[in-house]
């Protein structure tokens, strides 16, 4: 069977040959580690936010607690509001905050701006819920940080946050892929 050498060339690593250095050969390698590392860190968040979300709960799934991370960050918000925030459908949110309704750590209540609206907010149990895990989130971000110097745990943060507001809004967009939105929903342990 013949191998269509143009498929072998777009499904393998790129060989370097000997010889002058090519201008963008740099840039490549550097863009390869950074998406080697943002992978790498993804994975591992989320398997963290995995964790994080039976803490709260033994059901609960890893974008139910991204969406009491930004419930607690942000106040009593509308669903449509938490929706959007956080880049996925208003049904994927709508039957999270269902179940967390269910299990006592969220409840809806009338919005002051619009009495139509129903804004969601944390019941005492889910604050002291998220309390206890996120306290003890960054309790592991200070072991594992802890010896690094205050200005790269600064400077680290800059980064992140110049990466993530590179790839706010539009960065699915970008990849053309409508419903990768849905994983977002499993927010990594930071959101």
């Amino acid at each position: 069977m013949a191998v269509d050498s143009r498929m072998v060339a777009m499904s393998n690593p790129l060989q370097s040959a000997p010889g002058p250095a090519v201008p963008g050969d740099d840039v490549d390698d550097a863009l390869q580690q950074v998406e080697h590392q943002l992978s790498l860190l993804w994975r591992r968040a989320r398997s963290i936010s995995h964790q994080l979300s039976r803490q709260v709960h033994p059901d609960m799934e890893p974008a139910a607690y991204g969406l009491l991370t930004v419930i607690r960050r942000e106040g009593p918000i509308r669903l449509t509001e938490l929706a959007t925030c956080i880049g996925v459908g208003k049904p994927s949110v709508s039957r999270q905050i269902a179940f967390l309704e269910s299990i006592g750590l969220v409840y809806k209540e009338a919005d002051p701006q619009d009495g139509r609206a129903q804004s969601i907010r944390l019941t005492e149990k889910g604050e002291e819920k998220m309390h206890l895990v996120q306290d003890a989130r960054r309790q592991v971000f200070r072991e594992r940080l802890g010896e690094w110097p205050l200005e790269d745990v600064q400077t680290l943060a800059d980064y992140m946050g110049r990466l993530n507001a590179i790839y706010g809004d539009g960065a699915l967009r970008d990849l053309g892929t409508k419903e990768a939105g849905a994983d977002s929903a499993d927010n990594p342990p930071g959101a």
